[in-house]
């Protein structure tokens, strides 16, 4: 959050919008001191009708991952007693945490929250600390006869390969109940979750078995493995499996009879990751290249950071519009902030659209930045020098251009988990208020944590008039 040469006082979040820039409309590039027609003369300009539209997809989990590394450990593999797995989530008030993991003694009987999950928060809101196994059961899959834990030929240590153990005639999902003897959940697992700074948790697996936890009457006394799994961050009710229904075809039979994870999040990762509005931005037609920002260079001060925070152009489109018709080779400036069919400014939630209307000529480009509204100072853009709107033969560009945008890193906050961070415009306190990116420099996001590609949250379509 470096303000490099203006203070703010009180900028409103565009998120949570007042009138940034109220003129009722999407967009108007005449704002921009009426530099939307350039020099007399010459061809003629074209107008192009840019849209904007958030195609970003409702999500059923806000995190999903495999867990399959045991701490120490280099490769992946199954967790011995003393072992453990670890994985963080992000999580805010009213998220569950729910996991998979298979009892590797067994046919396919696996470890599970019930279908609430594990609450993250408490009924306070504050984040939940320690010891969470009591909230964890043994569940049977449904998929497969149970045999003997620690000594059927059909379970994962002795078996000659994938799905050989008949059918269970019960092929509901259920807590086990077939006559064995098994050792309380707590002897096998024990779950622990971590609050860390910036809404995130760490979660922590522990193999707590040993030689003896099982003394099968047809085998040697053995320990329980406990397999890789699937971790999700819901607030849905019965994410991965619902009880007394068959097991469903997502995955969780190779997970309760093989311990593989995989095909589970092939199916929950369409359905997991981050949702999320674009803020009103600001929109240039511009001949030389780079108007906003160069990659790999701090921000120029000029109000990028302010868009790509706290999703306000206001500062930017003005310092753009003192630059139109000079050595920048700006002709036109405008702020775009209000959906196509809404009464006032606002973000661009999910389905909405931002449209406006540009005028250029052959040699001409497009540049426009909105903020990623659930992250700290992240932005859609195309690359530094935009988009042609003419081909190489001067023909006006026309179709989808979505492919050349991108998510920027403007470099003047610290990231934190998309869409929980508290210093992120839908929740933080006021303007400017998180730490400082050391890296202080525009750049391809690229910060360990998970985003959808542009393309699947933003759709650009550019559409010449005739």
């Amino acid at each position: 959050m470096k303000v490099r040469n203006r203070a703010l006082s009180a900028l409103p979040l565009v998120l949570t919008l007042t009138a940034a820039c109220s003129d009722g409309g999407g967009g108007d590039a005449t704002g921009a001191g009426g530099m939307g027609g350039g020099d007399a003369g010459g061809d003629a300009d074209t107008s192009f009708e840019v849209t904007i539209e958030n195609v970003t997809p409702a999500r059923d989990y806000r995190v999903a991952g495999v867990f399959n590394t045991p701490v120490g450990e280099s490769t992946p593999g199954p967790l011995f007693p003393e072992k453990s797995f670890e994985f963080r989530v992000g999580a805010l008030p009213g998220d569950r945490l729910s996991f998979t993991t298979m009892f590797a003694q067994s046919n396919d009987l696996f470890y599970a929250p019930d279908g609430a999950g594990i609450a993250l928060y408490d009924e306070a809101g504050k984040p939940v600390s320690g010891d969470v196994t009591d909230q964890v059961l043994l569940w049977d899959a449904g998929s497969e006869a149970n045999e003997e834990p620690g000594a059927g030929p059909n379970q994962a240590p002795r078996q000659s390969g994938p799905n050989t153990g008949a059918k269970d005639p019960d092929n509901t999902v259920r807590l086990v109940q077939d006559g064995y003897t098994y050792p309380a959940v707590e002897e096998v697992i024990q779950v622990m979750v971590t609050p860390e700074p910036g809404n995130e948790f760490t979660i922590r697996i522990i193999n707590m078995s040993e030689v003896g936890t099982l003394m099968p009457e047809g085998g040697e006394p053995a320990a329980v493995p406990l397999s890789p799994g699937l971790f999700v961050v819901h607030t849905m009710e019965d994410p991965l499996f619902t009880v007394g229904q068959a097991y469903p075809g997502n995955g969780l039979e190779a997970q309760a009879e093989d311990g593989n994870p995989m095909m589970l999040h092939e199916g929950t990762m369409p359905r997991a990751g981050l949702t999320s509005p674009a803020a009103p931005g600001v929109a240039v037609v511009h001949g030389a290249a780079a108007p906003l920002f160069r990659s790999g260079e701090a921000d120029w001060g000029k109000g990028l950071e302010m868009l790509a925070e706290d999703g306000d152009p206001t500062t930017l489109a003005e310092s753009l519009e003192g630059e139109a018709g000079g050595e920048s080779g700006i002709s036109s400036v405008l702020v775009y902030n209000t959906p196509v069919d809404a009464s006032m400014p606002g973000p661009l939630l999910p389905g909405a659209k931002f449209s406006f209307t540009v005028s250029a000529r052959p040699g001409q480009r497009l540049s426009f930045a909105s903020m990623l509204g659930q992250s700290n100072d992240l932005f859609f853009a195309p690359s530094e020098e935009g988009i042609a709107l003419f081909d190489a033969s001067g023909e006006p560009v026309s179709g989808d251009v979505s492919d050349q945008v991108s998510i920027w890193d403007a470099g003047t906050e610290a990231n934190q988990w998309p869409g929980v961070g508290p210093d992120q415009a839908p929740r933080q306190a006021g303007p400017q208020m998180g730490a400082d990116d050391p890296t202080d420099q525009v750049r391809s996001v690229d910060d360990g944590y998970q985003y959808p590609a542009s393309i699947q949250m933003l759709k650009v379509t550019i559409t010449p008039a005739r």
